[in-house]
């Protein structure tokens, strides 16, 4: 076990009388983090070549929903030491008293059992399996290794939320093709540096808690750099469906001006006023400003691409 989690493995005790809540239960599926990620699996199956009926096409959409959100409530029971230590997380239900862990680690498990169910009910083999170790690839890989051992745990765990655009392809295809591959990877190359500028801003935090991130074991200016480069290839990889004649101009456009955006913004960051170790003297803003747009960027580039994919097939 972690030293991080013996820092508190025993969080504040579930001593409330009036317990959970519905909007504890809720909040621990991450609705904020799933809505993007989720957003990205519509897009994978509205891009395919063929669709599925609408009930069953919004039995996939919940599959995915529901999914993702599994996941994130047994992060939140794992992490709950952590949670309770950093500022940022500290109020989640968990850490603050209001639901006991051993509940959501049951309600994440049975969420995630009937997603992947359902979907292979709904769907196909394929959606399912994709979606289940999507599942285990966030709440063990990422959560239960990752996270806590190294400081690449962004850069390899970054798939977790990159497989939703291949599990809306194979739901309305029962296949595989280059496109949601693609996209697949445009979403893991978007993680790192939309992560590690919260990071540049949290460090504190990670550092309280025993969290490698990048800024806490190699110091701020180097992620800074990892930042711009890792904009740089993402912005590079965008273009691959136009290269490949997967999509038109309308994406064309859109991810060649979205990516000059996030480039901006990324060379705003590794040129933003710092000390001799890096770190910022103007209270992180150009990091801040990075991870509002790469949230920004990523929802309107897949928009562009479903957009451009139904107008012009």
């Amino acid at each position: 076990m972690s030293a991080s989690r013996s820092v508190a493995e025993a969080p504040r005790q579930f001593d409330r009388e009036e317990g959970a809540t519905l909007k504890d239960w809720l909040a621990l599926l991450k609705p904020r983090v799933i809505s993007l990620v989720v957003f990205t699996g519509v897009a994978g199956m509205a891009v395919a070549p063929q669709w599925p009926s609408v009930p069953l096409g919004l039995i996939d959409i919940l599959c995915i929903c529901v999914g993702a959100g599994a996941a994130g409530a047994i992060n939140m029971w794992y992490d709950r030491d952590i949670d309770a230590i950093m500022k940022r997380t500290s109020v989640r239900p968990i850490p603050d008293s209001r639901m006991d862990a051993d509940g959501a680690l049951i309600y994440g498990i049975v969420l995630s059992l009937a997603s992947v169910a359902l979907l292979w009910l709904a769907s196909n083999a394929l959606a399912a399996g994709i979606l289940a170790f999507s599942i285990f690839f966030y709440s063990v890989i990422y959560t239960m290794w990752l996270k806590r051992s190294t400081p690449q745990n962004i850069v390899i765990g970054g798939a977790a939320g990159a497989f939703p655009p291949m599990i809306g392809w194979a739901a309305a295809t029962g296949s595989m093709s280059v496109l949601p591959v693609v996209m697949f990877a445009i979403v893991f190359l978007w993680t790192p540096p939309h992560f590690w500028s919260l990071s540049l801003y949290a460090c504190k935090d990670y550092t309280k808690a025993g969290i490698p991130m990048l800024p806490v074991v190699k110091g701020a200016r180097h992620t800074r750099w990892n930042i711009f480069v890792y904009t740089l290839i993402l912005m590079t990889v965008s273009l691959v469906p136009s290269v490949l004649h997967l999509c038109g101009l309308i994406y064309t456009v859109s991810a060649t001006l979205l990516g000059l955006g996030f480039v901006y913004f990324a060379f705003r960051v590794l040129t933003d006023r710092q000390d001799a170790q890096g770190v910022s003297l103007d209270a992180d803003k150009p990091a801040r400003y990075a991870f509002r747009y790469s949230l920004a960027y990523l929802f309107f580039l897949f928009l562009a691409l479903l957009i451009d994919r139904v107008l012009f097939p």
